[in-house]
């Protein structure tokens, strides 16, 4: 079966007056449609920028990103983003926000609204359309946001950090929730996150990033049986996948980038 994504040997080059950097260094890998897949590495090794390249919102440098087995080369429309940031508008009301990008791809609003309506059902916002974003806490409005990004029923769901800035506690609550929705409706998920228990428990695979300029230092399957659970984080194969995933961030050749391999 053809992947859904496909990146091969990706470059990203920034340039600044004389100043070059690298943020990715020739990056290749294939996810399958409907996988749920994480990438972790440290700060500035082009995890979101890798993102970006696969929405068509950042030019590669050297290199091939394909999608649907089409490359991109522009802003995909069957996408939906979600960012550490919810980004919503402050005069809008919930439903307005998550209506935004059927208004922004011109499509009928009227036929969307029941849509939006039964995802802020399924995310438990119920009662709270019609607040504003002040009104709401920082784990509703990301529930909001993710609502936002699956209103046009995207085939790819692109998640930049998004519980990140959120404490322990909601941020388990989102997991959960997060995988729940995904169960249900079975996209294709790219998920950036520091966090390597977080990639861990969401995630059919990891991808593990070297320090800048960022290489795919290891792709690891995580073999959990789903549904997951938060009692899934005391057992020992949990343990042995973190540890194997902290070892290769702070090892030397992880640094540096080492070759790619599959483990576990």
């Amino acid at each position: 079966m053809p992947p859904l994504i496909a990146v091969e040997e990706v470059s990203r080059v920034f340039t600044s007056g004389a100043r070059t950097v690298t943020a990715l260094d020739k990056v290749s890998f294939e996810i399958q449609a409907g996988n749920f897949v994480s990438i972790v590495g440290p700060s500035g090794c082009g995890k979101s920028t890798l993102l970006k390249i696969i929405s068509g919102l950042l030019p590669v440098s050297f290199g091939r990103a394909s999608v649907n087995g089409q490359r991109v080369s522009a802003p995909l429309e069957n996408v939906g983003m979600v960012f550490q940031a919810p980004v919503l508008l402050k005069w809008r009301s919930v439903l307005g926000n998550i209506l935004l990008p059927v208004e922004f791809a011109r499509l009928n609003v009227a036929s969307h609204v029941e849509k939006a309506r039964a995802l802020i059902k399924l995310v438990g916002l119920t009662g709270f359309e019609e607040m504003y974003p002040h009104e709401l806490s920082g784990g509703m409005q990301q529930r909001a946001s993710l609502c936002r990004a699956l209103v046009t029923d995207p085939q790819l769901l692109l998640m930049d950090e998004p519980f990140g800035a959120l404490d322990a506690m909601t941020r388990d609550e989102l997991d959960l929730e997060l995988l729940r929705i995904w169960e249900e409706r079975k996209k294709t998920v790219l998920f950036v996150t520091h966090s390597i228990q977080e990639a861990v428990f969401l995630s059919d695979l990891v991808f593990v990033m070297s320090a800048r300029p960022g290489r795919l230092i290891e792709k690891i399957a995580i073999d959990l049986p789903r549904p997951r659970t938060m009692e899934m984080m005391s057992t020992a194969r949990f343990g042995e996948y973190t540890l194997k995933i902290r070892s290769l961030l702070v090892s030397p050749s992880g640094a540096q980038g080492s070759a790619v391999g599959s483990t576990m």
